[in-house]
């Protein structure tokens, strides 16, 4: 893999993906400097990152603040940039927050984008997507999304995230930007704001609460440890194509409710655990990817799986209490002034 010996960029680099991303990026990188620029919004936290890595730099910013921008683009130079700022709880965007969803989601990106005209020392930018942006796969196909499936996005979440991959391809078609896409599955591991399923099934389990799933349960999610994300994402950064989209996943289907089952077992609880709950507008049956793409072209395979990962991810929940309640106490912060 080719090493840099100068500056990357990590937007939103303090959030869950983007925080243990710069902890891989600092040991397969150890030449290059690494400059997170994060808002700090209620899922990010300085707490997350290895501060005390000299190699690391933080720096406070807004991905839409367009001078904030300018001034990082121009202070540090950055020979590589990514991009992980984004809201992204989808119930979130479908209840009342889509207007913030494509504020930061498309403007923000938007933003980026403009500034990588400016800076013709840029060598790659990457634009960290979803699969969701593919829409939804019916349970009784084994088919799975390819870089080339249409985009058909089911919630305001994943419009503006359609919205930002199609910018990113007309920045990188007008103007000829080193750009490329990259598309993931669901991913869990440490650090994991408490809103996402598993975070939040623990957090209820250890508090004496029930889990709540929605509908029947019956919601298909291709999974992949995080620490298997970033590493593609180093690959993507070093040695993907521009123009390029990659999907990244680790073919570890399994319904919300085996999940649950799995969360259940481990901490001795029976099904009176769950409570189902009412379903979520526009909710996607089935998301499965297809990753032979960055296997071939970047070399790329995944070491984890849930069978050998999972029981590791609950237990960093159970021995890191004092993280989630500063978590969620951010989180009644910024909910506050809403």
């Amino acid at each position: 893999m080719k090493q840099s010996s100068s500056v990357i960029l990590v937007c939103g680099g303090a959030g869950f993906i983007g925080s243990n991303f710069i902890r891989q990026l600092l040991i397969r990188q150890p030449k290059a400097i690494v400059v997170c620029f994060d808002a700090l919004t209620y899922a990010g936290s300085r707490n997350n990152l290895p501060l005390e890595n000299p190699r690391l730099l933080f720096v406070k910013g807004d991905i839409t603040d367009e001078q904030a921008v300018e001034r990082a683009f121009k202070k540090y130079k950055p020979a590589h940039v990514i991009n992980f700022a984004a809201e992204s709880h989808v119930d979130r965007s479908i209840h009342g927050g889509a207007a913030a969803f494509a504020h930061t989601n498309v403007y923000g990106t938007t933003v980026l984008l403009q500034a990588l005209l400016r800076a013709p020392q840029v060598e790659k930018f990457v634009q960290v997507s979803t699969d969701e942006v593919y829409g939804s796969l019916s349970l009784k196909s084994k088919k799975k999304f390819t870089e080339e499936a249409p985009l058909a996005p089911n919630s305001p979440y994943a419009a503006s995230k359609a919205a930002a991959d199609q910018m990113a391809r007309a920045f990188h078609k007008t103007y000829g930007l080193p750009i490329v896409v990259t598309r993931c599955s669901n991913n869990y591991g440490p650090y994991q704001y408490p809103e996402k399923l598993i975070p939040f099934s623990i957090t209820r389990l250890m508090e004496g609460k029930p889990i709540a799933i929605y509908g029947d349960g019956q919601y298909v999610r291709d999974w992949i440890h995080v620490d298997d994300h970033s590493s593609a994402l180093i690959l993507a950064l070093m040695q993907g194509v521009p123009g390029e989209i990659y999907n990244i996943g680790a073919d570890d289907e399994i319904s919300n409710l085996e999940l649950a089952y799995r969360l259940l077992t481990h901490f001795n609880k029976d099904v009176s655990a769950i409570r189902f709950v009412a379903d979520r507008p526009g909710h996607d049956r089935r998301y499965a990817i297809d990753a032979s793409k960055a296997r071939r072209a970047l070399e790329w395979k995944p070491v984890h799986s849930l069978d050998t990962s999972f029981e590791t991810t609950v237990a960093w929940y159970v021995s890191n209490t004092s993280w989630i309640k500063k978590a969620l106490k951010r989180a009644d912060a910024a909910n506050a002034h809403i």
